[in-house]
């Protein structure tokens, strides 16, 4: 079973507060450059792997999807979106994604944030996706970087110049790394890019696109603490089709 961290007292308050918790994918800096990626969703069937509080749900329910089925192994996020949502044809599920079933060919998109590198057997989930979509279908997900996820004791140091440097070690040892982030011990699960990229071809999806996020020159102006998102890439961005 996946670490439940989401419904830890303290990590929950300060995840509550974040820019992207508040204002939802318009807080997420993010959010454009996954939009573009996105197919469209008129009439389709959605799966939402790691909903957290509804917000890509609902937005892919207003953007024409008949039906949104949102997961989340965290009660807090579960209770959340539900209360934050009305619409019937959204339904909320408490599920652990490294045991996730799902029906065979019920879905027309599949969708995720922030959720992959927290699970354990990304090969396992990856055909349960695959098989959940019909042929032809659309699968877009972010992940942290494994460039930002990898160092033992990630943080920025600086060298002698004054320039910031992100620590890269251990890169091509995979597995846990457990890390201090709004809480202590939290866990995630550490693979390679190459890992990640032919799990997906493998299992027998196409990769559509990879995108290494970084901010944008107009983002860095109204924002600049993202400017040491330029430093290093701290996102993964891939869309893939059955």
């Amino acid at each position: 079973m996946a670490q439940n961290i989401y419904d830890r007292p303290e990590f929950f308050a300060g995840y509550s507060q974040m820019a992207r918790s508040v204002h939802g994918l318009d807080g997420a800096p993010e959010w454009p450059a996954i939009r573009a990626l996105l197919p469209d969703l008129d009439g389709k069937r959605v799966v939402d792997l790691g909903c957290g509080f509804g917000w890509f749900a609902r937005w892919a329910k207003v953007h024409g999807a008949r039906h949104v089925l949102g997961l989340d192994l965290s009660r807090n996020m579960i209770e959340r979106a539900r209360a934050d949502t009305s619409d019937p044809d959204i339904d909320y599920v408490i599920a652990d994604l490294d045991r996730l079933e799902l029906s065979r060919a019920s879905f027309d998109f599949a969708y995720s944030s922030l959720a992959f590198h927290y699970i354990e057997d990304f090969d396992r989930l990856v055909k349960t996706v695959h098989d959940a979509l019909l042929p032809g279908a659309h699968f877009v997900f972010t992940i942290e970087h494994p460039i930002y996820m990898a160092p033992s004791h990630p943080g920025w140091s600086v060298d002698a110049d004054g320039r910031k440097t992100w620590p890269v070690n251990r890169y091509s040892v995979e597995g846990p790394r457990t890390t201090d982030w709004l809480a202590k011990g939290v866990l995630k699960q550490h693979r390679m890019l190459a890992t990640t990229l032919n799990t997906l071809i493998e299992t027998g999806f196409t990769i559509r696109r990879v995108e290494e996020w970084r901010p944008t020159a107009d983002q860095v102006a109204q924002s600049p603490d993202l400017a040491d998102e330029l430093e290093r890439p701290m996102m993964l961005i891939v869309a893939a089709q059955r």
